[in-house]
C-alpha cells in the first residue's frame, strides 16, 4: 500500500493522531510519503522518522492507493490541486469540526487504515468545474478547476454587479447581485448552501447556479445539467471583479466573458461504510433530531 499524507497546519492536538496513523500504516508495511511543507511542520515539533516527500509538482503518481488529508474541508479543496487528474483516492481526517468532505474524526484515525484494508469503503467520483482556456485568465492557466464552486463577485465596492448569464449560448438572465456561484454537487453543501442553494447528492449529474444576495427577488437557485456550457459577463461601477475557484482568486476586468464547464476529469473520494454522505448530512444538519427541548 502506498499512501500520501498532507496538511496545511500541524496543531499540537493533531500530532498524536498523525503518529497513530503512521503506526497503523507501518503495520501494513505501507510506503508513506509526506507533503514537503507539512513534513517540515511535523518534524519541527516531533521526530516521526525519515520519509520521502512530494510537492504540488513532483512526487505523486497514479500508483498511490490513498491520499490522506489532515485538516478540514478547506484542506481537502487544496489537496485536489496536488492530486489533479492522477486518480488518487482522497480521504479526510478532520482535526476540527465535522465537515462534509473531511468526515473522519481524528480520534478514529486508525480506522482510516483498518477499514481501507478490510474493503469497507466505496470510491465516489466527484465532478469538478473549470474555467475554460478561452476565458484567458492567467492566474488559472494551470489550476483552472474547482471541486466546490466557481464564483464571480464584486470587488472594492458596496454596489451590486450585474452578471449576464448564457447557458449553451442561450440567454438565461442578468443577475443583479453581489455575485453568482456555479457549484458542483460536492459544492452544494458549501458556499452555495449558505446562499440558499439546494443540497444535491455527490453523484448527481448537475450544476447549480446560486445568486449571492440578489436584488431581483425573483432570482432563485437553478439546477442545470452538468454538460452545460456557462458563459458569464459582469458589469458594474468598478472596472474589475473577482473570480474564485474554491480558495484561489483572480481579478478580472469587467466585460470580459468567462466560460465555465464541467472539468474533463473527476476527483475520487473514499467513502467509508461507517462514514457515508447521508450520515454526514444527518449529523451536520441535525436531521432527525428532536430540537423542541
Amino acid at each position: 500500500m502506498k499512501v500520501a499524507i498532507y496538511g496545511l497546519t500541524c496543531q499540537n492536538s493533531a500530532l498524536d493522531y498523525i503518529v497513530e496513523l503512521l503506526d497503523e500504516l507501518h503495520k501494513e508495511n505501507a510506503e508513506i510519503y509526506f507533503e514537503k511543507d507539512f513534513y517540515k511542520l511535523i518534524m519541527a515539533k516531533r521526530n516521526v522518522g525519515e520519509f520521502p516527500v512530494f510537492t504540488d509538482s513532483n512526487g505523486l503518481d497514479s500508483t498511490f492507493d490513498m491520499f490522506v488529508s489532515f485538516g478540514g474541508d478547506g484542506t481537502i479543496l487544496r489537496a485536489t490541486t496536488y492530486v489533479r487528474d492522477l486518480g488518487i483516492p482522497i480521504v479526510g481526517v478532520n482535526t476540527g469540526r465535522l465537515g462534509f468532505l473531511s468526515t473522519f474524526r481524528k480520534e478514529e484515525v486508525r480506522k482510516v487504515v483498518k477499514e481501507f484494508v478490510s474493503g469497507a469503503y466505496t470510491i465516489v467520483e466527484r465532478s469538478l468545474v473549470e474555467v475554460s482556456s478561452q476565458s484567458n485568465i492567467p492566474e488559472f492557466k494551470i489550476l483552472n478547476f474547482a471541486l466546490n464552486e466557481i464564483t464571480v463577485s464584486r470587488k472594492d465596492t458596496t454596489s451590486m454587479i450585474t452578471v449576464e448569464t448564457h447557458l449553451n449560448d442561450e440567454y438565461l438572465t442578468s443577475y443583479w447581485a453581489d455575485g453568482l456561484i456555479v457549484a458542483t454537487p460536492t459544492g452544494s453543501t458549501g458556499y452555495s448552501l449558505s446562499c440558499g442553494g439546494p443540497v444535491i447528492a455527490p453523484t448527481a449529474k448537475s450544476l447549480i447556479l446560486t445568486p449571492i444576495a440578489p436584488h431581483n427577488l425573483n432570482a432563485r437557485p437553478l439546477v442545470i445539467s452538468d454538460d452545460t456550457l456557462i458563459r458569464l459577463k459582469v458589469s458594474g461601477r468598478e472596472e474589475s471583479h473577482l473570480v474564485s475557484l474554491d480558495s484561489r482568486i483572480a481579478t478580472v476586468a469587467s466585460g470580459k466573458e468567462i466560460f465555465i464547464r464541467k472539468a474533463p476529469f473527476t476527483i475520487k473520494m473514499i467513502e467509508y461504510t461507517s462514514e457515508s454522505f447521508l450520515k454526514t448530512l444527518r449529523n451536520k444538519l441535525l436531521w432527525g433530531e428532536d430540537r423542541r427541548n
